[in-house]
C-alpha cells in the first residue's frame, strides 16, 4: 500500500531538509542558544508538511516551561507530531541513541536517554529531573513502549518519579496528551489500517517508514488535557492512573470519531479503564 514514486520524492525532500539543518542545530546546542529549542519545532513542522500530515489540536497546551508532557505512544511518528507542537525534548530508551540518523537527530534535540530497568530507576528520575530544573519541557511516553494505536497500555508509575521535581517551590506541572492517527485521505482509519502508522513489536523501521512516505494525506488528532501536579493525588500511582484514564479516553474518542466525554476532577474514580478496547 502506498505510492513508491511519492515515497521517493518525500524521502529526497526529507533528506534535503534534514542534512543541512543538522550542523545548524549542533552549533545551537553547543552554544546553548535559544535556537536549539525553536529550530526543532520549525523542522518538525516542515517534516509534517512534506509527509502530508495534518494535525488537528484540541485543548490548550500549557505553555510555561518546564512542563512534563505524558502521552500515549504509537510510533516514532509521534516525535514528529508532538515535536511540531511542543518546544522541548523527549525521553527515550537508551537504544534509540545508536540508531542510524534518527539517533543523531534525537541527540540534537537533546533527548534524555534512559535505561528502563528497575535497578536504574533512580538514574532515570535524576536525568529527567535535572532537565526540568533547568527549565526545559520534556515529553514522556509512560507506557514504556509503542503499541498498535487501538488502545493505551497502562502507564508505568515509576516513570512519574520526575513529577516530584521541585521548580520555583512547586512540583512540576504534568500535562497528559492523547495522539491518534484518525483519517487517511479523508477516510477514517479503523482498527485494521492503524498499523500503517503504528510501529511496534517486530516491525522493521525502514520498510514501515517507506510505506508511510507513500501514503496520501493523514489527519492526526492531538488533545491536550488539563494539567495536574503530584500534590493533587495521594500517590504517584494515583497520578499515573489519572493521566492514563484521560489519555486512554482521548485516544478512544478520537479513534471512534466522537467527542471526549466529561470527566471527574483528579482523584475521583481514577482506576485506569481499558478505553482503547472500544476504539474503532
Amino acid at each position: 500500500m502506498g505510492n513508491p514514486l511519492l515515497a521517493l520524492v518525500r524521502l529526497l525532500a526529507y533528506l534535503a531538509i534534514t542534512l543541512p539543518l543538522m550542523p545548524v542545530q549542533a552549533v545551537a546546542v553547543a552554544l546553548n542558544a535559544r535556537l536549539a529549542v525553536t529550530l526543532p519545532v520549525f523542522y518538525h513542522r516542515l517534516c509534517l508538511a512534506l509527509m502530508g500530515f495534518r494535525v488537528q489540536v484540541s485543548g490548550k497546551r500549557l505553555a510555561g516551561p518546564p512542563v512534563l508532557y505524558v502521552s500515549n505512544h504509537t510510533s516514532y511518528l509521534d516525535v514528529i507530531v508532538l515535536g511540531s507542537l511542543i518546544p522541548g525534548s523527549f525521553v527515550a530508551k537508551a537504544e534509540v541513541k545508536g540508531w542510524p540518523l534518527f539517533g543523531w537527530l534525537a541527540q540534537l534535540q537533546r533527548t534524555v536517554f534512559v535505561i528502563r530497568r528497575g535497578t536504574r530507576a533512580g538514574d532515570q528520575r535524576d536525568s529527567i529531573a535535572e532537565r526540568l530544573q533547568k527549565g526545559g519541557n520534556l515529553v514522556l511516553f509512560p507506557e514504556g513502549t509503542s503499541n498498535d494505536g487501538n488502545r493505551t497500555l497502562p502507564f508505568k508509575s515509576a516513570l512519574f518519579a520526575a513529577a516530584e521535581t521541585m521548580v520555583d517551590g512547586h512540583k512540576v506541572m504534568v500535562q497528559p496528551v492523547s495522539i491518534s492517527y484518525a483519517r487517511l485521505n479523508g477516510i477514517p482509519i479503523g482498527r485494521g489500517l492503524r498499523p500503517l502508522f503504528a510501529w511496534y513489536g517486530a516491525m522493521d523501521l525502514a520498510p514501515h517508514l517507506w510505506r508511510v512516505l507513500g501514503l496520501g494525506t493523514v489527519a492526526i488528532s492531538v488533545r491536550f488535557h488539563e494539567p495536574v501536579r503530584l500534590e493533587d493525588f495521594p500517590s504517584r500511582k494515583e497520578m499515573a492512573a489519572h493521566c492514563h484514564r484521560l489519555v486512554a479516553l482521548g485516544v478512544a474518542a478520537a479513534n471512534a470519531g466522537r467527542e471526549m466525554p466529561a470527566l471527574p476532577p483528579p482523584g475521583a474514580g481514577d482506576s485506569p479503564p481499558d478505553a482503547g478496547s472500544k476504539a474503532a
